[in-house]
Protein backbone atom coordinates (compact mmCIF):
# COMPACT_ATOMS: atom_id res chain seq x y z
CA UNK A 1 0.00 0.00 0.00
CA UNK A 2 2.95 2.40 0.92
CA UNK A 3 4.61 2.00 -2.19
CA UNK A 4 1.37 1.71 -4.25
CA UNK A 5 0.99 5.65 -2.46
CA UNK A 6 4.38 6.76 -3.59
CA UNK A 7 4.17 5.59 -7.25
CA UNK A 8 0.69 7.07 -7.55
CA UNK A 9 2.34 10.49 -6.08
CA UNK A 10 5.45 10.51 -7.94
CA UNK A 11 3.56 9.99 -11.65
CA UNK A 12 0.96 12.80 -10.66
CA UNK A 13 4.48 14.95 -10.00
CA UNK A 14 6.18 13.91 -12.90
CA UNK A 15 3.17 14.77 -15.36
CA UNK A 16 3.25 18.09 -13.87
CA UNK A 17 -0.02 17.88 -12.27
CA UNK A 18 -1.13 21.07 -10.21
CA UNK A 19 0.46 20.42 -6.12
CA UNK A 20 -3.92 20.70 -4.89
CA UNK A 21 -5.48 18.22 -7.67
CA UNK A 22 -2.56 15.88 -7.08
CA UNK A 23 -3.51 15.16 -3.88
CA UNK A 24 -7.27 15.22 -4.38
CA UNK A 25 -6.51 13.08 -7.25
CA UNK A 26 -4.32 10.53 -4.69
CA UNK A 27 -7.24 10.72 -2.38
CA UNK A 28 -9.68 9.65 -4.40
CA UNK A 29 -7.24 7.08 -6.70
CA UNK A 30 -6.84 5.24 -2.67
CA UNK A 31 -10.16 5.12 -2.01
CA UNK A 32 -11.11 3.16 -4.83
CA UNK A 33 -8.87 1.09 -4.69
CA UNK A 34 -8.50 0.43 -1.28
CA UNK A 35 -11.17 1.73 0.80
CA UNK A 36 -14.53 -0.58 0.88
CA UNK A 37 -16.46 2.72 1.80
CA UNK A 38 -17.23 5.96 -0.55
CA UNK A 39 -15.08 8.12 1.45
CA UNK A 40 -15.46 11.22 -1.19
CA UNK A 41 -19.28 11.39 0.29
CA UNK A 42 -17.44 12.97 3.47
CA UNK A 43 -15.64 15.79 1.41
CA UNK A 44 -18.48 18.29 1.64
CA UNK A 45 -18.61 18.41 5.54
CA UNK A 46 -14.45 18.01 5.55
CA UNK A 47 -14.07 21.34 3.40
CA UNK A 48 -16.96 22.97 5.53
CA UNK A 49 -15.27 21.77 8.83
CA UNK A 50 -11.54 22.60 7.63
CA UNK A 51 -12.52 26.66 5.89
CA UNK A 52 -14.05 27.54 8.56
CA UNK A 53 -11.36 27.03 11.01
CA UNK A 54 -11.17 30.49 12.75
CA UNK A 55 -7.00 29.76 12.82
CA UNK A 56 -6.89 30.06 9.28
CA UNK A 57 -8.05 33.02 8.74
CA UNK A 58 -4.56 34.27 10.46
CA UNK A 59 -3.06 33.61 6.27
CA UNK A 60 -4.72 35.72 4.67
CA UNK A 61 -4.13 38.58 7.33
CA UNK A 62 -0.49 37.63 6.78
CA UNK A 63 -0.59 37.83 2.70
CA UNK A 64 -1.91 41.05 2.99
CA UNK A 65 -0.12 42.75 5.75
CA UNK A 66 3.14 41.47 3.12
CA UNK A 67 1.44 42.96 0.46
CA UNK A 68 0.80 46.50 1.76
CA UNK A 69 4.36 46.69 3.29
CA UNK A 70 5.51 46.06 -0.18
CA UNK A 71 3.12 48.52 -1.77
CA UNK A 72 3.74 51.32 0.56
CA UNK A 73 7.46 51.59 0.13
CA UNK A 74 8.40 50.63 3.43
CA UNK A 75 10.34 47.36 2.81
CA UNK A 76 13.13 49.36 0.26
CA UNK A 77 13.33 52.04 3.00
CA UNK A 78 14.29 49.29 5.62
CA UNK A 79 16.80 47.62 3.12
CA UNK A 80 18.85 51.19 2.55
CA UNK A 81 18.70 50.89 6.60
CA UNK A 82 20.08 47.56 6.98
CA UNK A 83 22.64 48.23 4.65
CA UNK A 84 24.17 50.89 6.98
CA UNK A 85 24.33 48.46 9.77
CA UNK A 86 26.35 45.23 8.30
CA UNK A 87 27.21 46.21 4.88
CA UNK A 88 30.87 47.01 6.11
CA UNK A 89 30.83 43.05 6.60
CA UNK A 90 32.63 40.85 4.15
CA UNK A 91 29.90 40.34 0.92
CA UNK A 92 28.68 44.32 1.82
CA UNK A 93 24.98 44.00 0.54
CA UNK A 94 24.69 40.49 0.50
CA UNK A 95 24.34 40.62 4.37
CA UNK A 96 21.81 43.13 3.98
CA UNK A 97 19.46 40.63 1.86
CA UNK A 98 20.16 38.44 4.77
CA UNK A 99 19.13 40.77 7.46
CA UNK A 100 16.78 42.09 5.79
CA UNK A 101 15.39 39.04 5.28
CA UNK A 102 15.15 38.20 8.50
CA UNK A 103 13.07 41.49 9.25
CA UNK A 104 10.52 41.52 6.90
CA UNK A 105 9.79 37.64 7.85
CA UNK A 106 9.55 38.94 11.05
CA UNK A 107 6.27 40.55 9.48
CA UNK A 108 5.22 38.45 6.54
CA UNK A 109 4.99 35.08 7.83
CA UNK A 110 5.84 34.00 4.33
CA UNK A 111 9.19 32.74 2.45
CA UNK A 112 8.04 33.49 -1.54
CA UNK A 113 6.88 36.60 -0.19
CA UNK A 114 10.22 37.46 1.26
CA UNK A 115 12.04 36.28 -1.69
CA UNK A 116 9.82 38.36 -3.62
CA UNK A 117 9.78 41.36 -1.92
CA UNK A 118 13.90 41.50 -0.79
CA UNK A 119 14.93 40.14 -4.21
CA UNK A 120 13.12 43.04 -5.82
CA UNK A 121 14.66 45.76 -4.31
CA UNK A 122 18.07 43.90 -4.07
CA UNK A 123 18.76 42.18 -7.72
CA UNK A 124 19.67 46.03 -9.50
CA UNK A 125 22.58 45.88 -7.08
CA UNK A 126 24.63 43.08 -8.45
CA UNK A 127 25.99 44.73 -12.25
CA UNK A 128 26.29 48.18 -10.07
CA UNK A 129 28.76 47.58 -6.93
CA UNK A 130 30.40 44.16 -9.21
CA UNK A 131 29.24 41.60 -6.79
CA UNK A 132 29.41 37.83 -8.14
CA UNK A 133 26.62 37.19 -9.51
CA UNK A 134 25.64 33.37 -8.51
CA UNK A 135 26.17 34.01 -4.51
CA UNK A 136 24.17 37.42 -4.40
CA UNK A 137 20.98 35.33 -6.18
CA UNK A 138 22.08 32.49 -3.42
CA UNK A 139 21.46 34.98 -0.69
CA UNK A 140 18.18 36.15 -1.53
CA UNK A 141 16.49 33.17 -1.85
CA UNK A 142 18.05 31.70 0.89
CA UNK A 143 17.01 34.74 2.99
CA UNK A 144 13.64 34.28 1.60
CA UNK A 145 13.67 30.53 3.38
CA UNK A 146 13.38 32.19 6.97
CA UNK A 147 9.93 33.38 6.35
CA UNK A 148 8.38 30.02 7.49
CA UNK A 149 10.97 29.85 10.54
CA UNK A 150 10.74 33.73 12.43
CA UNK A 151 7.32 34.10 13.68
CA UNK A 152 5.10 35.00 12.18
CA UNK A 153 4.80 32.21 10.43
CA UNK A 154 1.77 30.78 8.14
CA UNK A 155 3.68 27.14 7.98
CA UNK A 156 3.60 26.75 11.70
CA UNK A 157 -0.32 27.97 11.84
CA UNK A 158 -0.57 25.12 9.83
CA UNK A 159 1.46 22.76 11.58
CA UNK A 160 0.18 23.90 14.82
CA UNK A 161 -3.69 23.37 13.07
CA UNK A 162 -2.62 19.56 11.59
CA UNK A 163 -0.77 18.36 14.88
CA UNK A 164 -3.17 19.79 17.46
CA UNK A 165 0.38 21.80 18.58
CA UNK A 166 0.26 25.10 20.44
CA UNK A 167 0.90 28.24 17.95
CA UNK A 168 2.45 30.29 20.52
CA UNK A 169 4.61 27.91 22.07
CA UNK A 170 5.49 27.07 18.02
CA UNK A 171 6.27 31.47 17.46
CA UNK A 172 8.46 30.78 20.95
CA UNK A 173 10.12 28.48 19.93
CA UNK A 174 11.30 29.52 15.86
CA UNK A 175 12.90 32.80 17.39
CA UNK A 176 16.49 31.45 18.42
CA UNK A 177 16.96 29.08 16.05
CA UNK A 178 15.36 31.55 13.16
CA UNK A 179 17.81 34.48 14.63
CA UNK A 180 21.03 31.88 14.42
CA UNK A 181 20.35 30.55 10.80
CA UNK A 182 20.16 33.77 9.68
CA UNK A 183 23.23 34.41 11.73
CA UNK A 184 25.16 31.46 10.18
CA UNK A 185 23.82 32.60 6.55
CA UNK A 186 25.72 35.85 7.15
CA UNK A 187 29.08 33.48 8.61
CA UNK A 188 28.66 31.49 5.40
CA UNK A 189 29.05 34.67 3.73
CA UNK A 190 31.72 35.85 5.52
CA UNK A 191 33.48 32.90 5.01
CA UNK A 192 33.02 32.50 1.19
CA UNK A 193 33.85 36.35 0.32
CA UNK A 194 37.39 36.03 2.39
CA UNK A 195 38.29 32.67 0.28
CA UNK A 196 37.36 34.51 -2.54
CA UNK A 197 38.20 37.94 -2.17
CA UNK A 198 36.27 39.44 -5.68
CA UNK A 199 33.39 37.64 -4.84
CA UNK A 200 32.48 40.73 -2.04
CA UNK A 201 31.64 43.44 -4.51
CA UNK A 202 32.50 47.25 -3.77
CA UNK A 203 33.37 47.94 -0.76
CA UNK A 204 30.52 50.01 1.77
CA UNK A 205 31.76 52.98 3.55
CA UNK A 206 29.50 54.24 6.52
CA UNK A 207 29.76 55.93 9.81
CA UNK A 208 27.76 55.96 12.88
CA UNK A 209 26.19 59.18 11.85
CA UNK A 210 24.77 57.04 9.06
CA UNK A 211 23.63 54.90 11.17
CA UNK A 212 21.99 56.24 13.44
CA UNK A 213 20.12 58.43 10.54
CA UNK A 214 19.39 55.08 9.29
CA UNK A 215 17.46 53.68 12.55
CA UNK A 216 14.30 55.56 11.71
CA UNK A 217 13.64 53.22 8.79
CA UNK A 218 13.76 50.07 10.72
CA UNK A 219 11.07 51.38 13.09
CA UNK A 220 8.31 50.29 11.10
CA UNK A 221 8.87 46.48 10.67
CA UNK A 222 9.83 46.20 14.46
CA UNK A 223 6.92 48.01 15.24
CA UNK A 224 4.58 45.68 12.97
CA UNK A 225 6.68 42.66 14.33
CA UNK A 226 5.80 43.88 18.27
CA UNK A 227 2.08 44.61 17.29
CA UNK A 228 1.50 40.82 16.01
CA UNK A 229 3.85 38.66 18.51
CA UNK A 230 3.37 41.36 21.40
CA UNK A 231 -0.42 41.25 21.34
CA UNK A 232 -0.08 37.03 21.44
CA UNK A 233 2.25 36.84 24.41
CA UNK A 234 0.29 39.87 26.30
CA UNK A 235 -2.81 37.56 25.96
CA UNK A 236 -4.32 40.21 24.36
CA UNK A 237 -4.83 38.45 20.85
CA UNK A 238 -5.25 35.20 19.69
CA UNK A 239 -2.32 34.26 16.56
CA UNK A 240 -5.63 35.44 13.99
CA UNK A 241 -6.12 38.67 15.60
CA UNK A 242 -2.90 39.49 16.06
CA UNK A 243 -2.91 39.12 12.28
CA UNK A 244 -5.56 41.67 11.68
CA UNK A 245 -3.92 44.39 13.78
CA UNK A 246 -0.77 43.96 11.85
CA UNK A 247 -2.76 44.47 8.79
CA UNK A 248 -4.23 47.97 10.49
CA UNK A 249 -0.72 48.40 11.35
CA UNK A 250 0.67 48.16 8.56
CA UNK A 251 -2.42 50.26 6.55
CA UNK A 252 -1.71 52.71 9.41
CA UNK A 253 2.13 53.22 8.30
CA UNK A 254 1.46 53.33 4.46
CA UNK A 255 -1.27 56.36 5.27
CA UNK A 256 2.01 58.29 7.40
CA UNK A 257 3.54 57.25 3.69
CA UNK A 258 1.45 58.68 1.79
CA UNK A 259 1.02 55.59 -0.41
CA UNK A 260 -2.81 54.43 1.04
CA UNK A 261 -4.86 54.70 -1.88
CA UNK A 262 -7.61 52.62 -3.15
CA UNK A 263 -5.19 51.70 -6.09
CA UNK A 264 -2.60 50.43 -3.97
CA UNK A 265 -5.90 48.77 -1.79
CA UNK A 266 -7.12 46.85 -4.90
CA UNK A 267 -3.76 45.45 -5.99
CA UNK A 268 -2.99 44.06 -2.57
CA UNK A 269 -6.27 42.73 -2.24
CA UNK A 270 -6.26 41.06 -5.53
CA UNK A 271 -2.38 39.72 -4.54
CA UNK A 272 -3.88 38.21 -0.95
CA UNK A 273 -6.90 36.72 -3.00
CA UNK A 274 -4.60 34.83 -5.54
CA UNK A 275 -2.29 33.45 -2.59
CA UNK A 276 -4.95 32.86 -0.32
CA UNK A 277 -6.86 31.12 -2.93
CA UNK A 278 -4.22 28.64 -3.87
CA UNK A 279 -2.74 28.21 -0.45
CA UNK A 280 -6.98 27.18 0.66
CA UNK A 281 -7.30 24.44 -2.45
CA UNK A 282 -4.34 22.63 -1.28
CA UNK A 283 -5.20 22.81 2.36
CA UNK A 284 -8.42 21.05 1.64
CA UNK A 285 -7.16 18.59 -0.74
CA UNK A 286 -4.65 17.50 1.89
CA UNK A 287 -7.19 17.33 4.51
CA UNK A 288 -9.01 14.66 2.39
CA UNK A 289 -6.12 13.23 1.56
CA UNK A 290 -5.24 12.59 5.31
CA UNK A 291 -8.37 11.53 6.06
CA UNK A 292 -8.10 8.93 3.33
CA UNK A 293 -4.99 7.79 4.36
CA UNK A 294 -5.67 7.81 7.86
CA UNK A 295 -8.81 5.41 6.89
CA UNK A 296 -7.19 2.96 5.00
CA UNK A 297 -4.67 2.21 7.52
CA UNK A 298 -1.66 3.88 5.73
CA UNK A 299 -0.77 5.86 8.60
CA UNK A 300 -0.75 2.61 10.87
CA UNK A 301 0.92 0.43 8.76
CA UNK A 302 3.82 3.40 8.29
CA UNK A 303 4.39 3.40 12.04
CA UNK A 304 4.41 0.01 12.02
CA UNK A 305 6.86 -0.12 9.11
CA UNK A 306 9.55 2.23 11.08
CA UNK A 307 8.92 0.60 14.53
CA UNK A 308 9.65 -2.61 12.62
CA UNK A 309 12.95 -1.69 11.65
CA UNK A 310 14.49 -1.43 15.20
CA UNK A 311 16.34 1.67 14.83
CA UNK A 312 17.10 3.45 17.88
CA UNK A 313 14.84 6.45 18.03
CA UNK A 314 18.18 8.73 17.18
CA UNK A 315 18.69 6.71 14.08
CA UNK A 316 15.16 6.67 13.74
CA UNK A 317 14.65 10.39 13.46
CA UNK A 318 17.88 10.86 10.84
CA UNK A 319 15.83 8.64 8.41
CA UNK A 320 13.23 10.57 8.93
CA UNK A 321 15.10 13.73 8.00
CA UNK A 322 16.79 11.75 5.09
CA UNK A 323 13.26 11.19 3.80
CA UNK A 324 12.36 14.42 3.91
CA UNK A 325 14.83 16.20 2.22
CA UNK A 326 14.82 13.84 -0.59
CA UNK A 327 10.90 14.61 -0.41
CA UNK A 328 11.70 18.37 -0.82
CA UNK A 329 13.88 17.70 -4.03
CA UNK A 330 10.40 16.81 -5.12
CA UNK A 331 7.21 18.51 -3.51
CA UNK A 332 6.27 22.32 -2.98
CA UNK A 333 7.06 22.74 0.56
CA UNK A 334 3.38 23.54 1.60
CA UNK A 335 1.76 20.27 0.16
CA UNK A 336 5.03 18.65 1.59
CA UNK A 337 4.25 20.22 5.01
CA UNK A 338 0.29 19.31 4.53
CA UNK A 339 0.84 15.70 3.17
CA UNK A 340 3.81 14.86 5.48
CA UNK A 341 2.90 16.37 9.05
CA UNK A 342 0.11 14.49 10.57
CA UNK A 343 1.73 11.22 9.34
CA UNK A 344 5.20 11.75 11.10
CA UNK A 345 4.58 13.60 13.78
CA UNK A 346 2.61 10.99 15.58
CA UNK A 347 5.65 8.70 14.99
CA UNK A 348 8.25 11.36 16.01
CA UNK A 349 6.01 12.04 19.16
CA UNK A 350 6.17 8.23 19.63
CA UNK A 351 9.86 8.21 19.73
CA UNK A 352 10.00 10.40 22.82
CA UNK A 353 10.41 13.59 20.78
CA UNK A 354 8.74 17.00 21.78
CA UNK A 355 5.89 17.87 18.61
CA UNK A 356 7.21 22.02 19.16
CA UNK A 357 11.04 20.95 18.89
CA UNK A 358 10.10 18.94 15.70
CA UNK A 359 7.73 21.36 14.46
CA UNK A 360 10.63 23.64 14.43
CA UNK A 361 12.93 20.90 12.69
CA UNK A 362 10.50 20.65 10.17
CA UNK A 363 10.85 24.43 9.16
CA UNK A 364 14.22 23.67 8.61
CA UNK A 365 13.57 21.12 6.09
CA UNK A 366 11.06 22.55 4.69
CA UNK A 367 13.40 25.94 4.48
CA UNK A 368 16.16 23.04 2.61
CA UNK A 369 13.45 22.37 -0.03
CA UNK A 370 12.75 25.80 -0.72
CA UNK A 371 16.34 26.26 -2.51
CA UNK A 372 17.21 22.58 -3.49
CA UNK A 373 16.36 21.78 -7.02
CA UNK A 374 14.47 20.97 -9.33
CA UNK A 375 11.49 22.24 -7.29
CA UNK A 376 12.49 24.68 -5.04
CA UNK A 377 9.95 27.34 -5.72
CA UNK A 378 12.67 30.23 -4.03
CA UNK A 379 15.43 29.54 -6.62
CA UNK A 380 12.60 30.46 -9.16
CA UNK A 381 11.20 33.28 -7.95
CA UNK A 382 14.75 34.56 -8.01
CA UNK A 383 14.96 34.01 -11.28
CA UNK A 384 11.93 35.24 -12.09
CA UNK A 385 12.90 38.92 -10.82
CA UNK A 386 16.39 38.82 -12.24
CA UNK A 387 14.93 38.24 -15.80
CA UNK A 388 17.84 37.13 -17.53
CA UNK A 389 20.73 34.37 -17.59
CA UNK A 390 20.04 30.55 -16.64
CA UNK A 391 18.72 29.11 -13.53
CA UNK A 392 21.62 27.20 -13.07
CA UNK A 393 23.66 30.27 -11.21
CA UNK A 394 20.79 30.41 -8.48
CA UNK A 395 21.34 27.30 -7.94
CA UNK A 396 25.09 27.11 -7.34
CA UNK A 397 24.47 30.71 -5.31
CA UNK A 398 22.24 28.60 -2.97
CA UNK A 399 24.08 25.28 -2.80
CA UNK A 400 26.04 26.68 0.25
CA UNK A 401 23.26 28.05 2.40
CA UNK A 402 21.55 24.23 1.75
CA UNK A 403 24.98 23.10 3.50
CA UNK A 404 24.57 25.94 6.07
CA UNK A 405 20.88 24.49 6.81
CA UNK A 406 22.35 21.48 7.14
CA UNK A 407 24.31 22.47 10.15
CA UNK A 408 21.37 24.09 11.64
CA UNK A 409 19.80 20.85 11.33
CA UNK A 410 22.84 18.98 13.16
CA UNK A 411 22.46 21.92 15.98
CA UNK A 412 18.89 21.41 16.62
CA UNK A 413 19.76 17.57 16.97
CA UNK A 414 22.14 17.75 19.17
CA UNK A 415 20.35 21.04 21.08
CA UNK A 416 17.05 20.70 21.53
CA UNK A 417 16.76 22.97 24.11
CA UNK A 418 17.68 25.98 20.83
CA UNK A 419 14.26 25.21 20.46
CA UNK A 420 12.38 23.98 23.74
CA UNK A 421 14.41 27.37 25.75
CA UNK A 422 11.51 30.49 25.60
CA UNK A 423 8.61 28.29 25.58
CA UNK A 424 9.54 26.16 28.63
CA UNK A 425 10.50 29.72 30.02
CA UNK A 426 7.46 31.19 29.27
CA UNK A 427 5.01 27.92 29.60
Amino acid sequence: MLVKTLLILIALIALAVPVAASLGWLGLTLQYLESPMPLHRALGDMVWQTGTDFLLVAIPMFVLLGEILLRAGITERMYEGIVRWVGWLPGGLMHSNIGSSALFAATSGSSVATAATIGTVAVPQITKRGYNEPLFLGTIAAGGTLGILIPPSINLILYGLLTDTSVPELYLAGFIPGFLLASLFMGTIVLLCLMRRGWGGEAIRTDWGARFAALPALIPPIGIFLVVVGSIYAGLATPTEAASLGVVAAMILAALNGKLTLTMLRHAVEGTMRTTSMIMLIILAAVFLNFVLSVIGLTTALTDFVSGLGLTPFQTMLLIIAVLVVLGCFMETLSMLLTTAPIITPIVIALGYDPVWFGILLMVLLETALITPPIGINLYVVQGIRGRGEIVDVMKGAAPFVITMFAMIALLLAFPQLALWLPSLVY
